[in-house]
């Protein structure tokens, strides 16, 4: 039988490993501190589909290679770049990202082990997974707003769901950056741990999440996305609509490059 490491072996920005039914998917650009470009999204979505084929996998641990978990897009790239993104090059499906829906359509439990910053696409990564755990280093915003967008359909639709309409609202709205502590607060995240007792403690608990009948758990993990989430699709469709539109503004366009200019940004409402 092929392993999932074996699968993985061409992979250049996403590590994967199997152990004990449980699977660790990791980002690796440290460089760029785990930024997604094109590549990288693409190994997300092919590492987490291997994983959700896999009977060997009862469980999934997303992480980053230190020092972040995941820093969002790489904006250089994704939105500046030689192809950058534009009306013409989303996709029409529900999700922003190809790598979205293998998230959401994952139908083993996912934990994200969140070791540093966690923002933008990277805190959507996060709300993706189940189940999150934090190290102390670890940091969090829904920074759409900064680059004239929306998020992607995991701030609708787990975001509200995880912290409250209210709360969400406040972290959409400000696209402010908080610590652990305040993700502990307010429910983001399950547990906080020292920097590097973060991944053990992800073993463990994934380690008896293993433990169980897998098939029952994969049938309780799909009861709680249908029950306490909802239906990604509608949401998704919303949210493809307006970042399509968003994209052709001024204010984005400002807002990718007073980041790329590293000045703060002018916005004009156009």
């Amino acid at each position: 039988m092929v392993s999932l490491t074996e699968k993985s072996a061409g992979f250049e920005h996403v590590l994967c490993t199997l152990e004990a039914h449980v699977a660790t998917v990791m980002l690796n650009r440290p460089e760029r501190r785990n930024a997604l470009n094109y590549q990288a999204y693409d190994e997300l979505e092919q590492a987490l589909r291997l994983c959700a084929a896999d009977d060997e996998v009862r469980c999934v641990i997303v992480t980053g290679a230190d020092p972040a978990f995941c820093s969002g897009d790489d904006v250089g790239e994704i939105m500046a770049g030689p192809k950058p993104v534009s009306k013409r090059t989303l996709p029409v499906t529900y999700q922003a990202t190809p790598a979205a829906i293998a998230a959401l359509e994952c139908d083993k439990p996912v934990i994200a082990a969140i070791n540093g910053a966690a923002v933008g696409w990277g805190m959507e990564l996060a709300l993706f997974a189940d189940i999150r755990i934090a190290s102390e280093k670890a940091k969090f915003g829904e920074l759409f707003v900064k680059r004239g967008l929306v998020c992607d359909v995991g701030g609708f639709y787990r975001l509200p769901a995880v912290v409250g309409p209210a709360k969400a609202a406040e972290l959409l709205f400000t696209g402010d950056v908080f610590d652990a502590a305040e993700a502990l607060r307010i429910g983001l995240v399950t547990k906080v741990t020292p920097h590097g007792e973060l991944m053990a403690a992800a073993r463990e608990l994934a380690g008896r999440i293993a433990a169980n009948p897998p098939l029952a758990v994969r049938h309780l993990k799909a009861g709680l996305s249908r029950f306490a989430y909802g239906d990604p699709r509608e949401i998704g469709a919303w949210a493809i609509e307006k970042i399509r539109l968003l994209m052709q503004t001024e204010d984005h366009k400002e807002g990718v490059a007073s980041f790329l200019e590293k000045r703060e940004p002018v916005f004009q409402g156009r």
